[in-house]
């Protein structure tokens, strides 16, 4: 077993027990982070999963988190984030709104993981919530599409008509969501209009890892205007192989997550050796 491992598990173990719970509309924060947090899974998760154990992490150290599960059909809550990018980001804006008037706080920040940190992205440029968010932490997010492992590679080996047949295929699987986020999807077209992505009164925080196996190009996750800061994992841990699904369970990221939310990001934590793919 990895020390990361061991590290997971004793937070596991130990976070909720010191942490207030989800979701508490009464949590006041009693450190110098005033803003309510809410997070955004990834594809095929819920809120009570990815992103919960960060969840528990910050709440030990005084923060107020919020999270829903977006995404998800009718009668089936197992699985999040399978409707259209378009169809969810009413959702999860609706809940970013709820969230600052339910705390009564003047702006709230929000943190995604994968499909989640897309929804970082595309929600306050288009949903007319970037009013009510300060900061937005990004992690792994497929900003201008992912070949998820090069599978959408073969999308093309026969032309662009095979690529509109694999989009028809995905949605009929039920997961339009998959095919918004591949190379050329309508969602990934939409957010890179030309426009910019992030808005004013918005800070951008963009988190990825190179040793991440579902968002690649892992470039393709950068948001490359003013203000934004892009970084790699790597960048702070040169050791951390961490992979996709384990970034929502690397203490590394959350360390990174804790410096981009305190608006510290060069902030100084111990690295502890990360796994690569699930935690």
């Amino acid at each position: 077993m990895k020390f990361h491992s061991l590290i997971l598990g004793s937070w596991a173990l130990l976070a909720p027990a010191l942490a207030t719970s989800i979701n508490d509309f009464s949590c006041r924060s009693n450190g110098t982070h005033t803003n309510p947090v809410i997070f955004l899974h990834g594809l095929g998760a819920t809120f009570y999963e990815d992103l919960n154990f960060l969840q528990y992490w910050l709440q030990a150290q005084g923060y107020c988190t919020y999270a829903q599960t977006y995404g998800a059909y009718d009668g089936f809550p197992l699985l999040g984030g399978l409707k259209s990018i378009a169809d969810s980001a009413p959702e999860i804006a609706h809940y970013i709104r709820t969230v600052k008037e339910q705390t009564g706080a003047e702006k709230v920040d929000v943190v995604g993981h994968s499909e989640g940190a897309f929804q970082t992205l595309y929600v306050p440029k288009f949903e007319g919530v970037a009013d009510v968010i300060d900061k937005l932490v990004a992690i792994a997010p497929p900003t201008r599409g992912t070949t998820f492992g090069g599978l959408y590679k073969l999308a093309y080996l026969l032309g662009s008509a095979t690529r509109e047949l694999v989009g028809e295929v995905l949605k009929l699987v039920g997961c339009p969501a998959c095919d918004d986020l591949g190379p050329q999807g309508p969602a990934v077209v939409r957010l890179n209009d030309g426009k910019d992505i992030v808005q004013p009164g918005n800070h951008l925080t963009v988190i990825t890892s190179k040793g991440d196996e579902m968002v690649t190009p892992h470039e393709t996750s950068w948001v490359h205007e003013d203000g934004v800061d892009n970084v790699y994992v790597q960048d702070f841990c040169p050791l951390d192989p961490v992979g996709h699904i384990g970034e929502a369970y690397d203490l590394n990221v959350w360390n990174l997550v804790k410096n981009a939310l305190d608006g510290q990001l060069n902030r100084k934590f111990f690295c502890v050796l990360g796994s690569p793919g699930k935690a």
